[in-house]
């Protein structure tokens, strides 16, 4: 008995149900990329340059990754920061150097730490991708109420929630060279949250912010360029905007 040929119709069959299942884990990736991303939709858009392109105005948008260097280690180092705080004593009795992601706890271990040093240091040397915000928060009003300096050594980073850092000297100094970046953070703690719960932290988690920069000194507007920036770029601030936002002086003045 001779095989029956497949019909016209179960093969247009077959290849919408191809279709329908390539569509399906197309939406799956699709979904997971939104998760992790803060539920953003995905870009088309061409991808902004790379960090270490040349930051001119208006254009200093670039792409970020907090762990990993960009080729040529610039602005990052070629050696990935440490994973969490680190800090080093450069000089005694003068600075403490603050190195390393912000992750969660570091606040309390940290501030443990200056407090346990022998000789209390005048100045916080910074170097660092940023992190836990509610850290960066918790230790910035700390080291102010301390009443320490802070400051960046030429090349060094700091970046997405280390200028909240940078913003609790009483004092600050940023080279020319150093690096001040800005972006958007994560405030929830689960991503699966319905959306107006998501909403209410992300607005709370503003709001804060907001009010702790204008408690240090901070123009609040520096968070403009924070709000329309990716979590996987970051918005680079020019010498002029350092000024302009108070965080360091105008030095013609």
């Amino acid at each position: 008995m001779s095989e029956t040929a497949p019909s016209k119709g179960s093969s247009v069959g077959r290849i919408l149900t191809g279709v329908l299942v390539f569509q399906l884990v197309l939406a799956a990736f699709l979904l997971v990329g939104d998760l992790q991303n803060g539920f953003r939709l995905p870009g088309f858009g061409p991808k902004a340059p790379s960090l270490t392109e040349p930051i001119r105005p208006g254009d200093q948008t670039r792409r970020f990754s907090p762990d990993r260097a960009p080729p040529g280690g610039q602005p990052m180092p070629d050696d990935p920061l440490p994973e969490r705080l680190m800090l080093t004593s450069v000089s005694a009795g003068e600075a403490v150097l603050l190195e390393g992601t912000i992750a969660d706890g570091d606040a309390t271990r940290i501030l443990m730490q200056i407090e346990e040093l022998r000789t209390a240091p005048e100045r916080i040397l910074l170097n660092s991708p940023g992190g836990s915000v509610q850290d960066a928060l918790s230790l910035g009003r700390a080291l102010r109420r301390a009443g320490f300096d802070t400051a960046m050594r030429a090349g060094d980073i700091c970046y997405s929630a280390c200028p909240y850092l940078l913003a609790a000297g009483v004092n600050r100094l940023v080279p020319d060279t150093a690096s001040v970046g800005v972006h958007q953070h994560y405030f929830g703690k689960n991503a699966l949250l319905p959306a107006f719960v998501a909403v209410e932290d992300i607005q709370r988690g503003q709001g804060e912010v907001m009010r702790y920069l204008d408690q240090m000194g901070i123009d609040p507007l520096v968070m403009q360029h924070a709000l329309i920036t990716p979590p996987n770029e970051i918005y680079v601030l020019l010498p002029e905007e350092l000024v302009r936002y108070r965080f360091i002086s105008d030095p013609d003045t």
